[in-house]
């Protein structure tokens, strides 16, 4: 799927009027130019992370990735089709650690799902990656 980048970002976020944020000016930067416009948060991370899923963008997904936990490759779901994505809590436990809790909607083949889980990511070198989370 392709995204716009005057279209509402795909992750939902809100300027401070309660408007949609365009893709430009949300996590499309990110998805382009991940060397030199890496996400300045974990709950920035996480948008941008579920935005390249919609987009099916692998590359960006494995690099912004923990080393730790990074799959050699990824595949994306044929037929999927994602529908919203709402942040429920994002915790700072440190100046390098934090947790974000979300739920990502989606549909394949005509049925609903939902994705609950509570992320966990770590900054080094002044970049977040995720690490992994818990399922809900």
């Amino acid at each position: 799927m392709s995204v716009g980048a005057d279209g509402p970002c795909p992750c939902g976020r809100l300027d401070a009027r309660k408007r949609p944020l365009s893709f430009a000016q949300c996590c499309g930067p990110h998805l382009a130019d991940f060397a030199h416009t890496p996400a300045p948060d974990a709950e920035s991370l996480m948008r941008s992370r579920y935005c390249a899923f919609v987009v099916e963008d692998a590359a960006y997904l494995l690099a912004t990735w923990h080393g730790s936990k990074r799959p050699p490759r990824l595949e994306f779901e044929d037929g999927i089709k994602w529908l919203g994505l709402e942040v429920r809590d994002h915790r700072v436990l440190d100046a390098d650690h934090a947790e974000v809790e979300f739920v990502a909607r989606s549909r394949v083949a005509g049925r609903a799902q939902r994705l609950h889980e509570r992320s966990r990511f770590v900054r080094e070198d002044g970049r977040w990656y995720y690490v992994d989370g818990d399922l809900s």
